[in-house]
């Protein structure tokens, strides 16, 4: 099973921080796409991490197009995650050996241009008209573990 977290010009260092945490709890990858709007030697990224950052599998991509020519992930394996995703997130696919869940700035969401690219594959997190959006990191983890149900649990808290 592989996972993998991809934050397409994340601009908040605390959300890339806590992501970086979840994904090593779940044994996720977590790929960076820049522009990022910080420096990932920040002691504000690191803090966020905590002592775990420097053990998170981080890869970082000059551009979305890079990454998928260097991941080679199809697009039965590729889900974006949007407010403006057509279905719920629970209606994703989870059976998947290998998925590749991606998010966008949390200012500005993804690019047109990234969704363009996977236009059945955009998906939300249903939240009230009370707010705008969730934050980054919060919707980063409930997407991550659903993708996860089902599979082989591996809890390290025995």
């Amino acid at each position: 099973m592989e996972r993998h977290i991809v934050l397409v010009e994340p601009e908040i260092h605390w959300n890339t921080g806590n992501i970086g945490r979840t994904c090593l709890g779940a044994g996720a990858d977590l790929h960076l796409i820049k522009p990022l709007g910080f420096s990932l030697d920040s002691s504000h990224v690191k803090r966020a991490g905590l002592d775990y950052w420097e053990r998170v599998r981080l890869h970082t991509w000059e551009s979305f197009d890079e990454f998928s020519a260097k991941m080679r992930n199809g697009p039965d394996e590729t889900l974006l995650f949007s407010k403006f995703g057509a279905r719920p997130f629970w209606d994703m696919p989870s059976h998947m050996n290998r998925l590749f869940l991606v998010l966008g700035a949390e200012t500005r969401g993804l690019p047109q241009g990234v969704l363009d690219q996977y236009p059945g594959n955009v998906y939300h997190v249903p939240i009230t008209n009370e707010i705008r959006s969730l934050n980054l990191s919060t919707t980063a983890g409930i997407v991550l573990y659903e993708s996860m149900r089902g599979l082989p649990p591996g809890h390290a808290w025995k």
